[in-house]
């Protein structure tokens, strides 16, 4: 039987810690992440997990000190946001090539500059392409969802690669949800023991982690590297079958919501999609259909299934909260349109609308507006300008 509880999203993130009780907790505070790593923090002080938690002096010896534990044998985890990340960039890297299925827990929020501890996607978009699978999720209930099936996922024999669940920061992190938590038992048996077959303690096994990598072989590592990328898709599809038998929560690669007889669909990530969910409602109640496409997995980025659900509409609208500074639009269209291309998709229209740079608030009516252009576009079949601005003063 689930237990009900409220929780705030990093709240519900460090009770899935709990849970899970890793073997080691390496972690520096920054707004909005800090209460994860603080909560945590009082489960290893009041002896309800058996965990090694570090506190160091750095977002940068957070990931080396995860690095450090996971190389050893054991299953670590950790938090941060924005400049954090950024902080942790070469270490990014470094776990994902040597095949180190760390688990970190991302709020998103504003990567600097300017300074700003508000909400968007700038600093997990910018963390992309390090070699990471990334999770996304709408609410509280996701967060805690992702991150119990994050370890399964990362730690599988056909994957061995880091996993960063993501969720909004201030909007989810801090909102206070109903949440159904799975029995402490129930997680730990899900998630299993961490039994890695190589790591630096095995005296039985000598092996190196980090050595220098040389033309003689590094383009073979990573060759291996981006195999297992491709192999996580069906490790998640299977994972999150398992964690549907347990929970009865369905999750997919993506959800699409309110599709059926839509022409139009808006493509966008996190908690917006439940504003944009709340007006396709309203307008559905009105006969106009809009459906809504949330991406969850990101990385491995799941081209064909995009390209086969989303050649059926007429009109896209693909909503960024992250700038790429490459003038051809975000980091979610360039790939959306890539994939559509790939495939041989052409019939849809696809147009992008940047939004929420900063924390700037996202309100039903500005996701009408995208709604409103995205439905003439369906009806016209005419583009007047692709790339976009939404909610910005010009």
């Amino acid at each position: 039987m689930a237990i009900r509880e409220r929780l705030s999203g990093n709240e519900a993130m460090a009770v899935a810690m709990k849970q899970i009780n890793p073997d080691v907790v390496a972690a520096f505070p920054i707004t909005p992440s800090t209460e994860v790593p603080q909560y945590f923090s009082t489960f290893v002080a009041n002896g309800q997990v058996d965990t090694e938690f570090v506190p160091v002096e750095s977002e940068h010896s957070a990931m080396s000190a995860c690095i450090g534990a996971q190389a050893a044998g054991g299953r670590a985890m950790t938090a941060t946001s924005a400049n954090g990340l950024a902080l942790m960039w070469e270490c990014l890297y470094i776990a994902a090539c040597s095949r180190l299925p760390i688990v970190l827990a991302c709020v998103n929020r504003t990567l600097s500059g300017p300074l700003n501890i508000h909400n968007d996607h700038s600093d997990s978009m910018g963390a992309r392409d390090s070699g990471w699978i990334q999770i996304y999720s709408e609410n509280c209930q996701e967060a805690y969802d992702n991150m119990l099936m994050a370890n399964r996922i990362g730690e599988h024999p056909d994957v061995l690669l880091p996993v960063m669940v993501c969720q909004d920061g201030f909007i989810t992190s801090h909102a206070i949800e109903n949440l159904d938590l799975v029995e402490d038992d129930k997680v730990k048996a899900f998630v299993g023991e961490y039994n890695p077959e190589e790591y630096l303690l095995n005296r039985e096994n000598p092996i190196a982690v980090g050595p220098l990598d040389h033309f003689t072989h590094c383009f073979e590592h990573k060759r291996q590297q981006a195999q297992a990328m491709m192999d996580a898709k069906k490790v998640v599809i299977e994972v999150s079958a398992e964690f549907e038998k347990l929970t009865g929560r369905s999750y997919g690669l993506f959800e699409e919501y309110n599709a059926e007889g839509a022409e139009a669909c808006v493509v966008v990530l996190n908690s917006t999609a439940g504003t944009a969910k709340y007006v396709a409602d309203q307008y559905k109640a009105q006969g106009k259909k809009v459906a809504v496409f949330k991406p969850r997995l990101y990385r491995p980025f799941p081209v064909d299934e995009i390209a086969e659900v989303l050649a059926k509409y007429k009109a896209i609208a693909i909503m960024d909260k992250a700038e790429s500074f490459n003038a051809a639009g975000g980091p979610l269209f360039t790939d959306f349109t890539s994939a559509l291309y790939a495939k041989g998709v052409f019939g849809p229209k696809v147009i992008n609308y940047i939004y929420g740079l900063g924390g700037r608030d996202v309100k039903t009516d500005d996701i009408e507006v995208v709604f409103n252009k995205t439905l003439e576009i369906a009806a016209t079949g005419k583009v007047d300008t692709v790339f976009n601005y939404l909610g910005v003063r010009e």
